[in-house]
C-alpha cells in the first residue's frame, strides 16, 4: 500500500495537501471511493478569474468529504496512521470554522485502530494530546478532545493517565463555558472511566456531578435516572459512609414522589438502625435483589452506621457494653469486637475496648444526621466548657492575687527590717557623743 511521503512533514499549500489526503483515502477504502474526483471540481475553483485575481477555494467544501470518509484512517498501517491523522488535523486548521470538523476526527479516534489493535490506543491518545495542547486555552473544540481522550482511557482502564490533570477541570469548563448538557456529558463518562481504572470513590464524586447539572429539572426522567444510578453507587461503596450529599439535591427528594421504596431505603441508611432494614426486607420481598444491589454489602454498612449510631447517643457514660452492640447489631457477642474494629477502621468511631469490663470506652463518633439535636447537643457541650473554663478562671485569678500578696508580703518585710537601722545608727551616733 502507497504511503504519503509529507504527511510528517505536512508541507505544501491546502489544494495540493487536500488532493493528497483524498487520493490516499481512495487508497484505503478501496474500488468505488473516489473522494479525489469529488473534491478536484472545488480545488479548481482556486484558478485565475478575468482581471489576476484569484478565488479563493472553498474549504469547508473540501473538508467536509475529506472529514466523511477519514474514517478510514483508522485501517492505515501503523507507521502512516499518526502522519495521516496530522495531515488531515493540519487541513482542518486552515478552515475558518475548524470546530466544526474536529469533534467528528475525535469519535474516529476513539474507535478501534483495526491496522493496530496493540498500539492504536497509545498512538490515538498521543494524536489527541497534541491536538489538546496545540488548542488555545479557551477554546471549546478542547471539550471534543477531552472527551475523546477520556472515552479511549475508559475503554483501557487506564483513568490514571488522566487524574492528574483533572486538578484543571474546574478551570477549563469555566474557560470553555460549557452548558449544563455539555458538562454533563463529561462528569458521565468521567465517572465510568473511573469505574473501569478501580477508583470507585471518583467515580462517585463525577457522578454527583453530573446529577447537580440536573437540578433545574429534578423531575425529568433523565434526573431519575441519575440520581438513582448515584444512589446506588453509594449504597454499595464500602467506603461511602455520609448520605447527605444526596438528601440535600432536589432530583433525589423527588424519588420520594417517583420511587418511594427507593427514598425509604435512602432514608433508612440516613438514620435509621439495622433493625430498621431487616423490617425494610421483610416488607420488600426480592427488591433488594431485583435491583442488583449486594445484600451482604448493605447489611455490612448498615451494621457499621447503627455501631456509629450507638456511640454517638452514648454521651453520658462513653461506654457500650458488648451485650448492647451484639442485640443492636445481631451478632454473636464473640464477634463484637471485629465490628468495632472494622467500625474505627473505616473512621466513623474511635475508642477503647476493654476485654476485661467488655465494653467499648467511645472517644470520638460521627453524627449520622445533623439537624437541631445535635445542635442542641452542641449547644449543650458548648455551655459545659464555658462553665469549666468560667471556673477555671476563677481559680487563676484567686492564684494571681495570693502570688501578689506574697510578693507584696516579701517586699514590705526588708523594708521593715531596713526601718529600724536609722534608729540604731541614732543610737550609735548618741553612745559615740556620750
Amino acid at each position: 500500500m502507497p504511503g504519503i511521503p509529507k504527511l510528517s512533514l505536512v508541507e505544501g499549500a491546502f489544494e495540493e495537501l487536500s488532493q493528497e489526503l483524498a487520493t490516499y483515502l481512495d487508497t484505503l477504502r478501496g474500488e468505488g471511493s473516489n473522494v479525489a474526483s469529488e473534491i478536484t471540481p472545488l480545488l479548481a475553483e482556486s484558478e485565475q478569474e478575468e482581471g489576476g485575481e484569484s478565488k479563493t477555494t472553498d474549504k469547508d467544501a473540501v473538508l467536509k468529504k475529506l472529514v466523511t470518509a477519514s474514517s478510514a484512517l483508522n485501517s492505515a498501517p501503523e507507521r502512516e496512521l499518526q502522519a495521516a491523522y496530522n495531515l488531515l488535523i493540519h487541513l482542518i486548521g486552515q478552515s475558518p470554522d475548524p470546530e466544526m470538523y474536529l469533534p467528528p476526527v475525535c469519535r474516529y479516534l476513539t474507535n478501534p485502530i483495526t491496522s493496530s489493535p496493540q498500539n492504536g490506543t497509545g498512538i490515538a491518545l498521543g494524536i489527541l494530546g497534541t491536538l489538546f495542547n496545540t488548542l488555545q486555552p479557551d477554546d471549546e473544540t478542547r471539550f471534543h478532545v477531552l472527551l475523546a481522550i477520556v472515552e479511549l482511557l475508559k475503554r483501557t482502564g487506564n483513568y490514571e493517565h488522566i487524574r492528574p490533570q483533572l486538578k484543571n477541570l474546574d478551570a477549563w469548563l469555566k474557560e470553555w463555558e460549557m452548558d449544563p448538557n455539555q458538562e454533563r456529558q463529561l462528569f458521565r463518562i468521567l465517572s465510568e472511566a473511573a469505574a473501569t481504572g478501580g477508583e470507585p470513590e471518583e467515580s462517585y464524586m463525577y457522578l454527583l456531578k453530573a446529577v447537580r447539572t440536573l437540578q433545574e429539572e429534578a423531575s425529568s426522567p433523565q434526573a431519575r435516572d441519575l440520581s438513582l444510578n448515584a444512589l446506588k453507587t453509594a449504597l454499595q461503596s464500602e467506603k461511602h459512609f455520609d448520605f447527605q450529599d444526596l438528601t440535600s439535591l432536589d432530583s433525589i427528594q423527588a424519588l420520594r414522589k417517583s420511587d418511594e421504596t427507593w427514598s425509604e431505603l435512602l432514608e433508612l441508611f440516613v438514620d435509621q438502625t439495622y433493625e430498621d432494614l431487616e423490617d425494610f426486607k421483610d416488607g420488600n420481598g426480592s427488591f433488594i435483589t431485583d435491583q442488583g444491589l449486594n445484600e451482604d454489602v448493605l447489611d455490612k454498612k448498615m451494621r457499621l452506621l447503627t455501631l456509629a449510631t450507638l456511640a454517638a447517643q452514648a454521651s453520658d457514660t462513653r461506654t457500650i457494653p458488648y451485650s448492647q452492640i451484639s442485640k443492636a447489631l445481631r451478632i454473636p457477642a464473640e464477634d463484637v469486637e471485629m465490628w468495632v474494629i472494622d467500625c474505627i477502621r473505616c473512621g466513623l468511631v474511635e475508642g477503647k475496648l476493654s476485654q476485661q469490663r467488655e465494653e467499648f470506652l467511645v472517644h470520638r463518633s460521627t453524627h449520622r444526621t445533623f439537624g437541631e439535636k445535635q445542635w442542641r447537643e452542641i449547644a449543650s457541650r458548648l455551655e459545659t466548657w464555658r462553665a469549666s473554663l468560667t471556673n477555671v478562671l476563677v481559680v487563676v485569678r484567686q492564684q494571681k492575687e495570693e502570688f501578689i500578696r506574697e510578693k507584696e508580703a516579701e517586699l514590705a518585710g526588708p523594708q521593715m527590717r531596713g526601718g529600724y537601722r536609722p534608729d540604731r545608727r541614732q543610737r550609735t551616733d548618741n553612745m559615740e557623743v556620750v
